[in-house]
Parts: C-alpha cells; sequence; structure tokens
C-alpha cells in the first residue's frame, strides 16, 4: 500500500541529522508495516497529481496555522476535498488534524486556554485512555458535519476525529518521541509560556501509547478501523 506524505512544516535544523524531518517521522513511525511512501512538500507548492496518486494520505504537523495566509494553504485543502470526495483514506496529524477540518468545513482558530505541549492524556471509548505527546496553540473549534469525536480532553474536545472510512484525524503528535520533545523544547521552546515549557520538560518521560496508536492508524488505512 502506497501512502503519499503531505509535508507541510519542517523539524528544526538542528534536530534534523538526529531525528529527520517531518516526512522521515512517519516513515520511521509506522515502518515494517507493508507501506511504501512518497513524500510532497506541499509547503514548498509540490502537489501530487491527483488524489489516486496514492492509496493513502497522510498530513504533516506544521509550525503554520490553517487559517494563515500562504500559497500553498487554499490548494492544500482543495485537494483533500478532492480526495476525501474519491473516498482515498486520509490520516492527519496536528495541523493535519486542522487543516482537513478547516477544508470540509470546520473552524480552526488560537484557542484561547492557551498552549498544551508535552504527554497529555485523552479519553477515548474506542481506543482507551491515551497518553500522546503535544504541541499546540490552534484547537479544531468547531467539527464538520462528518466527523466523529473519537478522544477528547478537558482542555482538548476535538482531539481525534474520525470521518467514516474517510478520515482519520489526530490532534497531538504520535509520531514525536520523548527525545524529540526535549530537543523541540530546547530549539523552538522559547515561543512557550515559562510554565508551560517547564511543566513539558517535567513529563518528557511519561509513558506513551504512541506505538499502539500506530495500530489504529494501520487498521484505518486498511479499511478495518470501525467504530
Amino acid at each position: 500500500m502506497k501512502i503519499g506524505i503531505l509535508q507541510t512544516g519542517r523539524a528544526p535544523e538542528q534536530t534534523v541529522q538526529q531525528h529527520g524531518d517531518y516526512d522521515q517521522f512517519f516513515i520511521n513511525y509506522l515502518a515494517d508495516r507493508g507501506f511504501a511512501f512518497e513524500s510532497y512538500p506541499v509547503l514548498d507548492g509540490v502537489f501530487p497529481d491527483s488524489p489516486d496518486a496514492a492509496d493513502g494520505w497522510l498530513i504533516t504537523g506544521s509550525r503554520f496555522g490553517a487559517y494563515e495566509d500562504h500559497p500553498w494553504i487554499p490548494p492544500l485543502e482543495a485537494f483533500l476535498r478532492d480526495a476525501y470526495d474519491a473516498a482515498v483514506p486520509i490520516v492527519g496529524i496536528c495541523f493535519g488534524h486542522q487543516i482537513l477540518a478547516q477544508a470540509l468545513g470546520g473552524k480552526v482558530e488560537k484557542y484561547a486556554g492557551g498552549w498544551s505541549v508535552g504527554p497529555q492524556s485523552y479519553r477515548s471509548e474506542m481506543f482507551g485512555d491515551q497518553s500522546i505527546i503535544a504541541w499546540h496553540q490552534d484547537q479544531v473549534v468547531e467539527r464538520p458535519a462528518d466527523a466523529q469525536v473519537v478522544a477528547s480532553s478537558d482542555f482538548c474536545e476535538n482531539a481525534m476525529l474520525l470521518y467514516g472510512q474517510k478520515a482519520f484525524t489526530i490532534q497531538s503528535h504520535p509520531e514525536f518521541t520523548a527525545g524529540f520533545l526535549k530537543d523541540l523544547l530546547a530549539t523552538r521552546g522559547q515561543v512557550l509560556p515559562t510554565d508551560i515549557r517547564s511543566d513539558a520538560e517535567m513529563r518528557a518521560q511519561t509513558p506513551l501509547t504512541s506505538d499502539a496508536f500506530a495500530d489504529q492508524i494501520v487498521r484505518f488505512f486498511e479499511g478495518k478501523l470501525r467504530t
């Protein structure tokens, strides 16, 4: 099965040699699952020829806001609507979660409650409680009509959304490791309030369910994820 990675952001330059760029994170995260990957740096205006150029699409995270005025965002939204209409399965992570919701009629904004950084706990009847690294201030505050909430927290109501068999998205970063979080705090942590950064540093080694969550992504791409 071929998965097209729609790369919407880049890892800090200082971390790339050790951890790879954002597309490589997912190649590593979903390794040995029977997938082949092809990356499309859409933030540079490089797009697939059509939604059927891959068997499934994965949208990465990004430091950009879905609502910001970047020339690649409108064509990305149009591509995602076409893929959605064609029922080519889509997985969205963080920014990917947000941009798909926005493309399908939802609303994304900078959350008044502030930042969520580091390992976070999410409630899910479908998957059981989850512990996954987050790094975001923006949130989906109004979800599209097709979207079903399958995990949430007190801070983030729409933490995971399932759109039937068409799309599966998550606000946090299951592909992030504790090691990368530490380096991300060192390179981009200056944007955070001091208390948020300190709390994330203290909780950086919290046990995660990210590996188990990879199984759910695989099940979704294989058409086996059911509510």
